[in-house]
């Protein structure tokens, strides 16, 4: 897409540093395995530091002796660094390049988490785990950066839907382990088994990630990254996509920040270990994640869109009922609707901005983990305030949120194609 039919800015030089779409990595073609794997294991990593206190909240609010509002600041702190440090880890990568960023990222991430289960308190714990999210900054957007640069077009919403992928796997694998692990010896070696897991996946990810042919260094002149940054954010489009990550985050955020708490009361009383064993439905947005590229192929990205967000409004409906098999099956709609809508909106921003691409990513990501923190942090409140059904009030605010700006785009975009049909 054109910066004209975008509305993104452009700057002198920036088709320099396009690829040659025949010359980069598709599927089949040598290397692209290798790293589709790095970059999933690092998906892996990352997913499983940024939530490893998600499924362990009813415990570490036990330990201290708070409730659920003040401990998922564990969690909020995370994703919250990580929201305001992204951008600036982008710039850095746009100079120093994405391999480098993100195996730095990952290095000071990984030790962290090994810090993460000897904090002496909850003040501490937040501490910490906010400067892990801000560590693991360098992460997301520099990911999808360098498949931007090295994946061919057609590839790259399959590509970057298995990066989402390895999401879902980190946190799914995070929060099941940290769930049977903490129902023996606590949540402190729950989250200790966590940080071990990740520095194998980060070994493993340096090891494999190829080296980057495409990458063309940027400059780290505020003034550059500043007009980068206004070129994005007047993109309506860009915009849109920014605020449909966000809205579906918030009800990601929400619900599997809450869930742990309502499945410990009645009616289900679950041990720890149930209540971790129940992320298993994470496996369904690896699944729906993956395929967003073939979902897109069939309905259009604004269709895709409609179906993720129908598919979790019904999994927050469902949710309501008070039969265990029911709530489970709602997890899976929302999983599965959250993890599509992800996919197809980080791909589109990657395919939309035609220079800047780790700014652009990085925009996503800070608007996509601010809205996990306010999920989980307003989704707790939620809950305090008026129970699961409260949660599932702010979940489904945000899902129509997501439906009336994807309207509105779709409205754009006809009146766009008849003012060109009539200037033709």
């Amino acid at each position: 897409m054109s910066p004209a039919s975008t509305g993104a800015s452009t700057i002198v030089g920036a088709d320099a540093s396009v690829p040659t779409p025949d010359a980069r990595v598709s599927p089949g073609g040598p290397g692209y395995r290798r790293m589709s794997f790095a970059l999933f294991l690092a998906g892996v990593a990352t997913f499983a530091l940024l939530y490893s206190t998600q499924a362990l909240l009813p415990l570490i609010s036990g330990e201290f002796g708070v409730a659920a509002s003040d401990a998922s600041w564990t969690v909020a702190a995370a994703t919250g660094g990580l929201a305001l440090f992204v951008l600036p880890m982008s710039a850095l990568s746009e100079r120093f390049g994405r391999r480098a960023v993100m195996t730095a990222s990952l290095a000071v991430a990984v030790t962290l988490g090994l810090l993460v289960p000897l904090a002496p308190s909850l003040g501490v714990l937040i501490a910490l785990r906010a400067l892990q999210g801000a560590a693991l900054a360098g992460l997301p957007a520099s990911a999808t950066a360098y498949l931007a640069e090295e994946v061919s077009p057609k590839a790259l919403v399959t590509a970057i839907g298995l990066f989402v992928a390895g999401n879902s796997v980190g946190g799914m694998s995070g929060r099941v382990i940290t769930g049977w692990v903490a129902q023996e010896w606590g949540w402190r070696i729950a989250v200790g088994v966590i940080g071990v897991i990740a520095v194998a996946c980060a070994v493993a990810f340096r090891l494999l990630l190829p080296a980057p042919k495409h990458f063309k260094a940027g400059s780290l002149r505020p003034r550059v990254l500043a007009r980068t940054v206004r070129g994005h954010l007047s993109d309506p489009l860009l915009c849109r996509l920014y605020a449909i990550g966000a809205l579906f985050m918030t009800v990601f955020g929400g619900v599997y920040t809450v869930i742990g708490y309502r499945l410990t009361e009645a009616p289900f009383s679950l041990p720890q270990g149930i209540i971790g064993s129940i992320f298993l439905v994470y496996l369904v947005g690896t699944v729906s994640a993956s395929t967003a590229g073939r979902l897109v192929g069939r309905l259009g990205r604004r269709g895709a869109l409609y179906a993720a967000g129908g598919t979790t409004t019904a999994g927050l409906l469902l949710s309501l009922a008070d039969s265990l098999p029911l709530v489970l099956a709602g997890l899976v709609l929302i999983t599965a609707g959250f993890f599509a809508g992800h996919a197809v909106a980080s791909s589109a921003v990657s395919k939309t901005a035609t220079h800047g691409r780790a700014q652009a990513s990085a925009l996503y990501q800070s608007a996509y983990y601010i809205g996990s923190s306010a999920g989980s942090t307003v989704g707790a409140i939620a809950f305090h305030a008026g129970g699961w059904a409260g949660t599932v009030g702010v979940g489904l605010l945000a899902v129509l949120g997501v439906v009336t700006i994807t309207v509105f785009g779709t409205r754009a975009a006809r009146l766009q194609r008849r003012e060109l049909a009539t200037a033709a």
